[in-house]
């Protein structure tokens, strides 16, 4: 008879064993940790017959449960239970002694703090701890045994458990850690790609924010850039913010205090925080947990970055989350800075375009307007002076000349300042009065060709960029080039409009000539400002060929 019951109970523990194996190989075939978690309960409570199951995972420092994964409790349950356990009374036991714990009644241990309302009633109860590597990582407790009480067995099964599924989840945790990894390196490349690609920092900046509320998996995610001392606006969201770009805020406490202190910071309970300002970003987007990363250009603060909450039952961020905040923030600096210098160096460019404008205009009124206003002083002199009556007339009527040539001079020079057909008809009109008059002050033949109706109209700041870029090659051409015969062409191709202005003048060789002397770099701001190309080719002799096209970005305009 004994050797039928030794025999019984290592067949047993034979099945139990099996039980186990099974178990953690049900868990090992999960790679994500949350997932891992989860199914630990789930075999715990299996093996065990047990109604409720939990894994409470400690903090960092190892002296509070952060996490608590369930089995048994329901949604409707746990809203009316409130916030999980921190790891009080019994379940603290495990935190402090790291041991086994076996109790068949919860209520009659002193060590217990009870429960809270709504808490559905527990009696037997068996806590594990599960380690990895030899460090404590949480513990497992299980409660209310469907047959009565936790046994040995049961114990030794649990544990036997919580070594299989403390491999497991260090499998789970690297990886996580290496899809975040990679995660992170494909969004740092399309960053990278971006600006090398893309000067729009408003673009740049809402792809930042979109990225870092990914990778971190926070609710939302908002750029303010500094308006002062204490003001703040947003340049870009993401996440529940989206939309909110604009707006202009003060400066709360919180994010004043990190911008002098100059260094990012995590803040695990906004409520507890005392720099949290009724007025700031925590309350208005009703923040739990978050984190504040300055925005530096060197030691100067220019804005700040801030994500709030974790899309997880715990929101609080990482350590490791703050560190890819930080990174991200250094790319946000680093495209407001690239933004600032090509501001300033459009502005110069656009400053030193006009000052030649200007070089152009004053030279124009002195060699040509102004001596013929003194030719016409002189003409009237001569008028006042004579003293025979056809001399007189005759001088009046050359007089009659000079003041035609000095006012057709004006008015080519207004319609160089701003033709009133590109305002009255539009483009094409325009181009064609500019081709005439081009054409009339000098020996060129001027031919312009457009493949759309005079009347159709664009975008006005695409219409006054193209005329003047068009402008700038004809005069180029006939100023210049000496050329003979000049073609414009206008043309749409795939959402672009184009200009091209061909000359048969004399070319240059673009290495021996200066492009601001031809204006090509006035041209060429004024294209790429819109977002638009332009391309010269010359050669010395041959001629010259001047393309650009302009994006057609909200379409064209319906006819007037």
């Amino acid at each position: 008879m004994g050797v039928r019951g030794d025999s019984r109970a290592e067949h047993g523990q034979v099945a139990l064993l099996r039980r186990v194996i099974e178990a953690g190989a049900a868990v090992g075939a999960e790679l994500d940790t949350e997932a891992v978690l989860q199914r630990v309960v789930e075999s715990a409570c299996e093996l065990t017959g047990a109604r409720y199951g939990a894994l409470g995972v400690l903090d960092p420092g190892r002296t509070y449960l952060e996490r608590f994964v369930t089995v048994g409790i329901d949604e409707a349950e746990k809203a009316a239970i409130g916030d999980p356990p921190r790891g009080r009374g019994v379940l603290g036991v495990l935190i402090r002694e790291a041991r086994a714990l076996r109790l068949d009644d919860l209520s009659e241990d002193p060590r217990a703090v009870g429960f809270p309302p709504g808490h559905p009633p527990m009696r037997s109860f068996l806590g594990v701890p599960v380690s990895l590597r030899g460090a404590p990582y949480g513990n497992l407790y299980l409660t209310e045994k469907a047959d009565g009480h936790f046994t040995e067995q049961d114990v030794e099964a649990v544990e036997l458990l919580a070594v299989l599924a403390a491999t497991a989840i260090e499998h789970a945790r690297i990886v996580d850690a290496s899809r975040r990894w990679a995660r992170r390196l494909e969004a740092m490349d399309e960053i990278m790609a971006a600006l090398s690609d893309q000067t729009d920092a408003a673009t740049l900046l809402a792809l930042v924010a979109d990225r870092l509320c990914e990778l971190v998996d926070a609710r939302l995610v908002v750029i303010h850039l500094l308006e002062g001392d204490d003001t703040l606006r947003t340049v870009a969201a993401a996440g529940d913010a989206r939309g909110q770009v604009g707006e202009v805020v003060a400066a709360e406490t919180k994010a004043r205090h990190v911008l002098a202190r100059q260094r990012g910071e995590r803040v695990d309970s906004t409520i507890d925080d005392p720099e949290i300002d009724p007025r700031g970003a925590a309350v208005r987007h009703g923040i739990r947990a978050g984190m504040w990363i300055p925005l530096l250009l060197g030691q100067e603060p220019i804005g700040i970055l801030i994500a709030g909450d974790r899309r997880r039952p715990d929101p609080r961020f990482s350590a490791e989350d703050q560190r890819i905040a930080e990174a991200f923030a250094s790319r946000v600096a680093h495209i407001i800075d690239t933004n600032r210098r090509v501001n300033r160096q459009t502005v110069q460019s656009i400053l030193d375009a006009q000052e030649q404008e200007r070089r152009r205009l004053s030279r124009e009124l002195h060699d040509e307007t102004a001596q013929a206003l003194t030719s016409i002083m002189l003409g009237i002199g001569s008028v006042e002076s004579a003293t025979d009556l056809e001399v007189a007339r005759g001088q009046a009527a050359r007089t009659r000349e000079l003041v035609a040539e000095a006012l057709a001079q004006v008015r080519a020079i207004a319609v160089a300042l701003r033709p009133s057909a590109l305002d009255d008809y539009g483009l094409v009109p325009a181009l064609r009065r500019l081709a005439e008059t081009t054409a009339a002050s000098s020996a060129a033949t001027i031919d312009l060709v457009a493949a759309f109706p005079d009347e159709r109209r664009f975008e006005p700041a695409v219409e006054t960029a193209l005329y003047r870029i068009v402008q700038e090659a004809l005069g180029n051409a006939v100023r210049h080039g000496g050329a003979s015969n000049v073609g414009v062409a206008l043309s749409i191709r795939d959402r672009w409009l184009v200009a091209t202005v061909e000359d048969d003048g004399g070319g240059f060789e673009p290495e021996q000539v200066d492009p601001a002397r031809l204006g090509l770099v006035g041209m060429r701001e004024r294209a790429s400002t819109l977002g638009g190309e332009l391309t010269v080719e010359s050669r010395s002799p041959g001629g010259t060929t001047v393309r650009v096209r302009m994006p057609l970005a909200g379409g064209m305009a319906e006819p007037l």
